[in-house]
């Protein structure tokens, strides 16, 4: 299998709105995966969506940074806002975790109680990522490796992106480089491995994060270079929802998932749809 495809819609239980878009997008279209928020407070709708629905592979999706945590308000005091959710300041919080052991140890107690939890569901755990990549940051990508190898980690996530397939999808406006996130993608894809977990070879979504359009997916899939390919997305029935993301074309991307053009892109690029638990099995 010359093309492998993944196909991952984050923020999985987020609200019953991306539940809907994920229950969709994997039975009518061609979504083969879902990254779970456990603390989000559509997380007990979208664990019972995933047991009846059993060919959707579902994984971790780690919040550590802008959302709602797992914890008590009193057991991070240094990660959360007064309002008790986690803080958005990511280049502050990036600091204070590298330098200050009593914040590692908070971040390490929230790590391991969103494993826990995902334990506790019983479904098994395809990948592990994170909210925003923030598993990019070194110390915390090391914590996230570590505790999550207890809980049956084998897979993750670097966003990874050749630009050279958004210029052939859309020449006239493709992003610049990513000179902030390759470099750290590049340093996590290489400690994960080396640590026996898989890691895709390319990844899309990141640089147009909440606007891949029908047009861009197909051009996308059909562009697909060889090897391991993940695309993710943040579909959902509508926006709107609490912890929506402002300007986030959620219906859009959901369409992306179903449409008659993104089924004919993958026959025509010939990848081999499935999610990491499959291609390992293979």
């Amino acid at each position: 299998m010359s093309k492998r495809l993944i196909v991952t819609a984050d923020d999985f239980g987020a609200s019953e709105a991306v539940n809907t878009a994920v229950e969709d997008g994997h039975k009518h279209g061609v979504l083969t995966a879902a990254s779970l928020m456990v603390a989000a407070p559509g997380a007990g709708d979208a664990v019972a969506l995933a047991k009846k629905t059993p060919t959707l592979r579902v994984g971790l999706h780690l919040v550590l940074v802008e959302g709602r945590p797992l914890l008590t308000p009193a057991a991070l005091p240094d990660l959360v806002t007064p309002e008790g959710l986690f803080r958005s300041d990511m280049g502050r919080m990036g600091v204070e975790i590298f330098f200050t052991p009593r914040v590692r140890r908070q971040l390490a107690a929230e790590i391991q109680a969103q494993f826990e939890a995902f334990a506790a569901t019983d479904l098994e755990l395809d990948h592990v990522n994170t909210h925003k990549h923030y598993h990019l940051h070194p110390t915390l990508s090391g914590l996230i490796l570590n505790i999550g190898r207890r809980f049956g980690m084998k897979a993750s996530r670097a966003p990874i992106e050749p630009r050279t397939v958004l210029a052939a999808v859309e020449p006239d406006a493709a992003p610049p480089p990513a000179w902030v996130t390759e470099p750290w993608a590049r340093l996590v894809r290489a400690r994960y491995r080396r640590a026996g977990i898989a890691m895709a070879d390319q990844v899309f979504g990141l640089a147009w994060s909440g606007a891949m359009t029908p047009e861009r997916v197909a051009g996308i899939i059909r562009n697909l270079p060889d090897g391991l390919s993940e695309i993710y997305l943040h579909p959902a029935a509508h926006g709107g929802f609490d912890g929506a993301a402002s300007g986030y074309a959620y219906a859009c991307e959901a369409q992306a998932l179903t449409c008659a053009e993104t089924r004919a892109a993958i026959t025509q690029s010939g990848a081999v749809l499935g999610a990491f638990s499959d291609f390992k099995a293979s």
